[in-house]
């Protein structure tokens, strides 16, 4: 998806439909959890997405981009490995390194706002 010739925009976070997005069954710890999302914008070059991201509760690993996100519903505990663990929930801006290793424990629907640079 190219979007970096688009108007400026608003979107509704919270009521945003978001798509299906494919979960490598080998990041989950445990629970069914799923995820779903949306890019609203993506750089010409593809290094910068802007965009809605959706996770149920459950508990997965990850291997982090450098990303801001605003957590716009739900609550998570993110562990970052070899540093700190993260409480994270509505209105909580959490910034990511690129490389860090985490483990996520969602505890209730976290939906969130982001900005990924690649």
């Amino acid at each position: 998806m190219t979007t970096h010739d688009q108007p400026s925009f608003a979107v509704h976070i919270p009521d945003a439909e978001l798509e299906t997005e494919p979960l490598d069954p080998g990041q989950i710890v445990s629970g069914t959890p799923e995820v779903t999302g949306k890019v609203l914008w993506e750089s010409a070059d593809g290094k910068q997405l802007r965009g809605i991201w959706q996770i149920t509760p459950g508990v997965v690993t990850d291997t982090e981009a450098d990303e801001l996100f605003v957590v716009v519903s739900g609550r998570a505990t993110v562990a970052v490995e070899g540093g700190d663990t993260l409480e994270i929930g509505p209105g909580d801006a959490c910034v990511l390194r690129e490389g860090d290793r985490t483990t996520w424990t969602v505890h209730e629907t976290l939906r969130k706002a982001y900005h990924i640079s690649l």
